[in-house]
Order: structure tokens, then C-alpha cells, then sequence
């Protein structure tokens, strides 16, 4: 993204110099549609472009043609296919997985004016491609003539229009963005981009964990994984080649390749999307209201499956705990002093020597760990685990990794800077690319759930060893991918032999929400770690994920990495902010337990409870959620997309359709709060609001913090205290209702009756 006067090539990271033999090939107008097997085909022209400061066509090199396929889905969406002669249009991907909700519908074509009208068989418009030569008013000489471009119109809907920037430019030669164009260097098609029309006051979010603000509009964004090393920059773990828009549309761009995506940045008028793979192909969803647009694309990705109960209640971990007596005696403090709690993770030390991934326990460490296990089981504890998909030189199982090809074989020596935190500071990554080196790793993983662990935790994943040979692809398509394959493996294993369906998960792309839950990387333990975490949590549930977490409170200390002292008040609003979360894990460089802070450490234990007396709410919003767009940490817009204040709100949401929080993030205790339109009551104090306003400079003590609740809504909740799920009998459930009579949740008895089972 250097900047420079050559206009579209910096975008699309042509050598400024020239000194490559790179040339660009722009679209221009079809000179064919037809129908065939209901889809249309348009057969587009490509001119090569003499790279210039200006961009004239180069007569002196034919033309190539290549066919442009318009699908039309029958719930909103639209397909738009172009392959360059190198890729046939297939749902088969690892990315896709169609729900019965979507079926494709014949296209039929009209001849009219100087347009092709498209439309299906009940007459509505899906879209219109323009052949009419543009009107001109010649009085002048000083310019040529605007150069040929493909002017397409799309109507998914029916009733939203979104154009293909057609004449998004300057003057004629010098185009800001171009609809269709690829790239060829050394005489290989290597790149292809997109461009769409942007409006003046369009907004934008989505693609993926993006630790932005929440109008992404005048960003643009490098989709390619990596790790994030944090919750503050522009690297991030999970992204998602998918964005919202206000116009109430979103685009879901199928492909692995390493991408870039300009939401009106390097071209206010445009929203650019530039693939390094020589391929478009791009689903187009509308719909009345974001939720429906969400669920267009899960529709096309699949949906997230339910977690189990015993996920929603507290996990407690740290990096990390070394032996069977150390974790022992932490559970059963927790039981004693009636900390509830569900799910201890064993982190980088569970091994014989600390992150050495052997998937096997430290004898000397974890002498029976069968029976540690167990007696946690009876005790009421689920067992997580943490590993990576990477085989160190010291492994037990690097020999036989290496001779089986389960992982790729290197092409050159990797440089290493030792941290365990990259894939090159381990000999190689597992290759699930091929079904040998899969099966071999769920064979790892088995032994460890067959003793009675629960969940894997997959972190890692985001990088890859880039100068590997995978068997099925690719490194540079393989790098986005390999997230979903490493979670599907996981996730696949441990349903089979536990029955629950579940992995911990750092990285992502687009299709890894059908394998819940991820959460959101090494936040640091301070104000921003908190409100960048909220950030990405935000633009996450906009790109089709219902499930998500993070650590609780924060990951790393500061200024020293693994020693700080976590400050009690970021550990309390942290509490908050988890217990108002679709799952909340503590885990960090330190000390975790809340005993360690005791002066808030009875708070800690009221709001642990809150959470659990929250859970048969979290499981109504959670089977809501599995079955539709919704996810569990809503962003405002998804209620409120008309409000242009919310396109600016990343630090409230709504947990489900009825709570709306807005964490405290600042050790003074105070902020602004905005209630959207709507009749609102305090969760806590039952003060009744009337929405659509601004609560300035509110002061919360530590003990409270501003949650409120739809009026007249019926919570489920359970009314008992217990120490974990396997005590919960959710038959046992009761409505909190939040009438004129409701006085706040520790007010008083609130207004609770039996939940009507009709």
C-alpha cells in the first residue's frame, strides 16, 4: 500500500517501478449474455492495459474472453462467478456447506433498450447489465472518449441495488477502481479483483475478529491469518472474507487466497476486494434486516452447532498449571469456598517439558492421568487441554511424522527465533490436507478423550510453514484454510467419543463457525487489551460466529510479560464483561483464581453466581442462535442498523435479543452510556428508561455495573445456587419478568414465577 501516483496499480501492489512483467487485463463490455441450466452467462472481454501513469488500452495485444456465470439463490442472494479459464464453478469447498434453505432458481434474460434485464421466473428484477453507450455532450476535444467497462446491477432481493463501480474514475484513463480485472505476470493469470459502488454515507463491518472501530468504512484490510499478538493492531487471528453493509447488503467472498478488501479506502467510491488467486467468486446477499443477512451466509457456510451446558458455566486456567497436585488443590478450594465452576484447562505444562506438544501427560508430573481425570469428573470438572498443530524437533513423534509425511516436508531450513509462539519455532506443521496425516492426528487426540478429557484446546493455526509441501494445495491457499481443517478434525473427534461437539479455538475463516467456540487471542490484562477484545468480539458475531470468549482478565501483564500484577479493578470489570459473554474462560501469564485478589474476591464469587443464574437464558439465546443469524455478543447495529449513532458504538452490545451491556473500561468508573430507541429498566436497580438518548458521565462503583433489560421481557433464569451444571436440573427454571413490579435483580425479591412449559 505504498502510496504513489500510479493510482489503481498501488492498490492492486503493482511494481511502481515497472520493472516486473506484470500487466493489468480490464473488463469491458459483454458481447454475449445467454441462459444455460438456468444460470446466465456473460461473455466478457479483457484488454490488456499499457501501464502508465495513465492506462490506455494495448491495441497491439488481442483481447481475451472469458465467461462471467450469474447464479440467483432464492432467499436474497446472488452468485457471481469468473474463473479466467482456469476454474469451473463448484459448491464443493470446504468453505460452503448449503443449508435446505437454499435453492437455486432459473434466470431468465429480456432484451431492452440497450440492457439485459434479469429476472426470475415471477418476474422480479435480480439484475441488468448495461450495453448503452454513455451519454455525451461533445464540446470539447481535450479528453478521449470514457474506454469500454462492464456496467452491472445487481437486485439479490429483488429491492436492494448494488452496482459494479462501472465509471468509478477520474477522467478516462485514470481509474480509482475498475469492476472487473485481472493480473498477469510472467504470462500466468495470477490476481483478480471486484469492485462494487459505495455511497457517501455507507458504513461497513464484519471480516472477521477486527480490532477496528465499528464503522470499518475507509479501512482497508490484508485478509490473511496471522497472529494477532494481541487485540490492538492490524494483525489479526480470524479473518473473514465477508462485510456488512448499511445498505443492508453483505458480500461473501469464496475463496482461501490471501486477499485484500477496501471499504471505501483506497477509493471512496468503491469497495475493492483484490484476490491473489485468479478467480471471482462472490455471493451477493440482501435482506430486510442484518440478522437476515447473517443467516444468508451461514446459509451458504453453515450454522454453529450447540455447545453443551457444562461450556457455559466458568473455566479457570492459567499458562500454566504443572501437576496433578497443583490443579487438585485449586478445584477443591473452588468446591469448599463454593467458587461454581465447570472446566479446568491444562495449558503449555501438562507435558514433559513445557510447550514440547507430545499429546501425552508428564509422568513424572501427572503419574495417573486417567484417574486425576476422574476425580475431577466426580467432582463436577470438565477437563480441557491445550495443544497446537505443530510437531517440535523434540517430539516423540517427530520421526514418525516426518517418515509418514503427517507433516509437510520443509523446502528449505526455517529460521527460528525460539518464542514457541511461531509455527517456524517447530520442525513442521500437520498436514490436513491429507487424510492419513487427519486420521493420525484425531488418533492423537482420541487417546487423550478416551481417558475422559472433554475439549481440545486448538490454538494456534492462524500461520502455517509457508516453504512446506502440503499434499492437497497450496501454502499460499492452504495458510487462510488450514484453521477449518485443523478445527474440523478436533471438533469431529471429540464428538465422537465425548458426544459433545466442541473445540477452544484461536484462529478462523469462513465456515470454522460450524465448530464452536473460538475466542479472542493474548489481549493484554489492562483498559485496552479489554476494549480492543470487545472490538473484535463485535465484528466477529457480524461475520457469522455465535460463539465467542476471551480470556478473562487478559492474557499477558504489563511491563513484564508474565510477572505483573493484574490491577483488581480490570480483574473485576473483566469479571463483568465474562460473565456477559457467551462463555467465560479466565486464563493468563499469572495467577488467576480469584483468591489471589482478595479484596474483591467475594464480588467475584456474587458475580459467578449471577452468571450461573443466568445460563437457562444463555441456552434459549444460544438455540436461538444455532438456528438463525444471531450471535450471542450482539453489536448494536444488528437491532438498530437505521440508528447512525450505533455504526459508531464498539463498546455496548446486547447479550441475546434482551440484555444490553455496556462494560466500564476505565479505572475512574465512569462512562457515557447510549440506550437505543426503546423502553429500557436497570438490570440491577429496576430504573425505568425510555430509549433513543445519551446518559452522560455516569458513575458505577465497582460493585454495579450499567446492564439493562428490554422492559416487559421474561428472563429464564435458575434460581438455585450451585457449584456447577451437573447440579442444574433446567426443569427447575424460573421467569424473571420484568414488569412495572420488577425492582433489580439483588433488590429485594424480584418478580419470579414457574416458566409456562406451553
Amino acid at each position: 500500500m505504498k502510496p504513489t501516483n500510479y493510482h489503481l496499480f498501488d492498490f492492486l501492489d503493482f511494481d511502481t517501478e515497472l520493472l516486473r512483467d506484470e500487466s493489468l487485463w480490464k473488463a469491458c463490455k459483454p458481447t454475449a449474455v445467454y441462459e444455460k441450466d438456468g444460470d446466465i452467462c456473460v461473455t466478457v472481454p479483457f484488454q490488456k492495459q499499457l501501464l502508465a501513469n495513465d492506462m490506455v488500452a494495448d491495441t497491439a495485444v488481442p483481447r481475451e474472453e472469458y465467461t462471467l456465470i450469474i447464479r440467483q439463490y432464492n432467499i436474497g442472494i446472488t452468485r457471481l462467478f469468473l474463473g479466467f479459464g482456469e476454474y469451473e464453478l463448484t459448491d464443493q469447498s470446504e468453505m460452503l456447506q448449503f443449508s435446505d434453505r437454499i435453492q437455486k432458481v432459473p434466470l431468465f434474460i429480456k432484451e431492452q433498450k440497450g440492457k439485459w434485464i434479469l429476472s426470475t421466473e415471477d418476474g422480479t428484477k435480480r439484475a441488468v447489465i448495461n450495453v448503452e453507450e454513455p451519454l455525451l455532450d461533445r464540446w470539447s476535444e481535450l479528453l478521449p472518449d470514457p474506454q469500454e467497462t462492464l456496467d452491472i446491477t445487481l437486485y439479490p432481493d429483488g429491492k436492494r441495488e448494488i452496482r459494479l463501480s462501472a465509471y468509478d474514475h477520474f477522467s478516462p484513463p485514470r481509474y480509482d477502481a475498475l469492476p472487473v480485472a485481472f493480473c498477469k505476470r510472467d504470462g500466468r493469470k495470477e490476481r483478480a479483483t471486484l469492485s462494487f459502488e459505495c455511497k457517501p454515507d455507507e458504513c461497513f463491518a464484519g471480516t472477521g475478529e477486527r480490532f477496528f472501530k465499528m464503522d470499518l468504512s475507509g479501512q482497508t484490510l490484508f485478509l490473511k491469518n496471522q497472529d494477532g499478538q494481541g487485540v490492538n493492531n492490524r494483525r489479526t487471528y480470524k479473518n473473514i472474507p465477508f462485510y456488512l453493509s448499511s445498505r443492508m447488503y453483505g458480500t461473501f467472498y469464496h475463496t482461501c487466497a490471501h486477499s485484500k478488501l477496501s471499504l471505501a479506502g483506497h477509493s471512496t467510491r468503491s469497495v475493492q476486494f483484490l484476490s491473489d488467486q485468479a478467480m471471482l467468486d462472490a455471493f451477493v446477499i440482501a435482506g430486510d434486516t442484518m440478522e437476515e443477512i447473517l443467516r444468508g451466509y451461514r446459509d451458504l457456510t453453515g450454522y454453529p452447532s450447540m455447545p453443551p451446558l457444562w461450556s457455559f458455566g466458568v473455566w479457570m486456567s492459567r499458562m500454566t498449571y504443572f501437576s496433578a497436585d497443583e490443579v487438585n488443590e485449586i478445584c477443591d478450594r473452588m468446591r469448599a469456598e463454593h467458587y461454581p465452576c465447570d472446566v479446568i484447562h491444562l495449558d503449555t505444562g501438562w507435558f514433559r517439558t513445557d510447550w514440547l506438544c507430545e499429546w501425552k501427560f508428564n509422568e513424572e508430573r501427572f503419574p495417573d492421568p486417567k484417574g486425576f481425570i476422574q476425580r475431577l469428573k466426580k467432582n463436577g470438572y470438565r477437563v480441557s487441554l491445550w495443544q497446537l498443530p505443530y510437531v517440535a524437533e523434540d517430539a516423540e513423534q517427530i520421526e514418525e511424522a516426518k517418515a509418514n509425511e503427517y507433516i509437510a516436508p520443509l523446502t528449505k531450513q526455517q529460521d527460528t527465533d525460539g518464542s514457541n509462539f511461531s509455527a517456524l519455532d517447530y520442525a513442521g506443521t500437520i498436514d490436513f490436507t491429507y487424510p492419513k496425516a487427519t486420521e493420525w492426528y484425531k488418533g492423537l487426540l482420541k487417546q487423550l478423550l478416551d481417558m475422559g478429557v472433554t475439549c481440545i484446546k486448538t490454538d494456534f493455526g492462524e500461520n502455517i510453514h509457508m516453504d512446506a509441501v502440503y499434499k492437497g494445495m497450496k501454502p499460499e491457499l492452504l495458510n487462510n484454510l488450514y484453521a477449518l481443517l485443523y478445527q474440523k478434525a478436533a471438533y469431529e473427534i471429540t464428538k465422537e467419543v465425548t458426544g459433545d461437539g466442541i473445540v477452544w479455538a484461536r484462529a478462523a475463516w469462513a465456515g470454522c463457525q460450524r465448530y464452536p467456540l473460538h475466542w479472542g487471542g493474548d489481549s493484554c490484562s489492562s483498559w485496552d487489551g479489554m476494549a480492543g477484545s470487545l472490538k473484535g468480539g463485535l465484528h466477529f458475531g457480524l461475520s457469522g460466529f455465535a460463539f465467542w470468549s476471551h480470556d478473562v482478565p487478559g492474557f499477558h501483564t504489563l511491563p513484564n510479560f508474565m510477572n505483573s500484577i493484574v490491577a483488581e479493578d480490570v480483574y473485576m470489570r473483566w469479571t463483568q464483561f465474562g460473565v456477559f459473554t457467551s462463555h467465560i474462560r479466565y486464563h493468563g501469564t499469572n495467577k488467576r483464581e480469584p483468591w489471589h485478589y482478595p479484596a474483591i474476591a467475594p464480588l467475584v464469587k456474587k458475580w459467578w453466581k449471577l452468571r450461573y443464574s443466568l445460563i437457562p437464558y444463555i441456552i434459549e439465546q444460544s438455540k436461538l442462535a444455532v438456528e438463525s443469524g444471531w450471535p450471542l455478543l450482539q453489536a448494536l447495529i444488528l437491532h438498530h442498523p437505521e440508528d447512525k449513532l450505533c455504526w459508531h458504538i464498539d463498546d455496548e452490545y446486547y447479550f441475546g435479543n434482551d440484555f444490553l451491556v455496556a462494560p466500564v473500561m476505565n479505572s475512574e468508573n465512569r462512562r457515557d452510556i447510549y440506550l437505543p430507541e426503546g423502553k429500557w429498566v436497570n438490570f440491577f436497580t429496576g430504573e425505568r428508561l425510555e430509549g433513543a438518548c445519551w446518559l452522560k458521565d455516569v458513575y458505577v462503583p465497582l460493585e454495579e455495573m450499567p446492564v439493562y433489560v428490554r422492559a416487559n421481557a421474561v428472563i429464564p433464569i435458575y434460581p438455585e445456587d450451585v457449584d456447577c451444571t451437573d447440579e442444574m436440573d433446567l426443569s427447575k427454571s424460573m421467569a424473571l419478568r420484568i414488569d412495572n413490579d420488577y425492582k433489580g435483580f439483588w433488590n429485594s425479591s424480584p418478580q419470579i414465577t414457574q416458566i409456562d412449559t406451553d
